[in-house]
């Protein structure tokens, strides 16, 4: 009997074969998975040694290198001009530094009072007050050491603000409430503890001459300053030159004002 079932013969295709990889190359997941189709959709990011130095260099070096540039190419633009350009751009560039100086902001009296206020309250706060002996004594002025510092700091800070701003009337505001908190500070038991407090009271001093020198006040301010500095001077001599500044200030505008009875 003739077999019916005869073998069937079935094709197979066989892929073709793939390039050979070196055991030191890998490809990326890309190219394994489209090596039929073509070349990866992600080329590989080609970069040359050069390229490489860059980025391998620091962002500050970059940046120095960008500002010799730039100081490069001032020099050779500044090179170009002539004298009259170099006069003008001169004048102009201190015009623009007096204008930058004069916007400078007047600083508040009565934020640097209450401050100086609250430095010597943390004087008082740091002596301790529970001790049998005396309260001011060595050991008690090295607790409130550093806040005797921060008093005279608000002292001299305060008063140098106000002076290079020019406000003469509110220096010598300044001074005169400064000097009623320097005369509040404990006096201590050693002379030599009370060192910082004549310092405020000396730096105060220049302050105050220094802001009469240079204000224009008339004689009822005069009169009222000379009767405030009189107070001041029951706390502290230091004030006497001030008292005399204020006295010639006040001979200059009675001589100054012409007599009603002359004729």
């Amino acid at each position: 009997m003739a077999t019916s079932c005869q073998e069937r013969r079935v094709l197979v295709e066989i892929p073709a074969p793939q390039p050979k990889i070196s055991a030191h190359i890998r490809r990326s997941y890309f190219d394994a998975l489209n090596y039929r189709v073509g070349p990866s959709p992600y080329p590989r990011n080609n970069i040359t040694n050069q390229e490489q130095d860059e980025l391998a260099v620091e962002p500050s070096t970059k940046k120095q290198r960008l500002n010799q540039k730039k100081g490069v190419g001032l020099e050779l633009h500044l090179m170009a001009l002539s004298q009259q350009q170099l006069v003008d751009l001169v004048s102009s560039l201190m015009f623009l530094e007096e204008e930058k100086n004069t916007k400078v902001l007047c600083p508040d009296l009565k934020l640097l009072q209450e401050h100086l206020q609250c430095k010597k309250a943390n004087v008082y706060r740091s002596i301790p007050y529970s001790r049998l002996g005396s309260n001011r004594d060595a050991h008690c002025y090295r607790k409130a050491y550093p806040h005797l510092l921060a008093f005279k700091q608000a002292c001299v800070e305060g008063g140098k603000l106000l002076l290079k701003c020019k406000q003469w009337d509110a220096a010598l505001e300044f001074g005169l409430s400064a000097w009623r908190y320097t005369s509040e500070l404990p006096q201590w038991d050693t002379s030599s503890h009370n060192m910082l407090r004549a310092q405020c009271f000396s730096t105060l001093a220049t302050h105050c001459i220094t802001a009469l020198q240079q204000s224009c006040i008339g004689m009822a301010k005069c009169l009222e300053l000379k009767r405030r500095f009189k107070i001041s001077w029951t706390q502290c001599k230091e004030i006497t030159p001030c008292i005399e500044e204020l006295e010639r200030m006040i001979d200059n505008l009675q001589s100054s004002t012409p007599d009603s009875t002359g004729f």
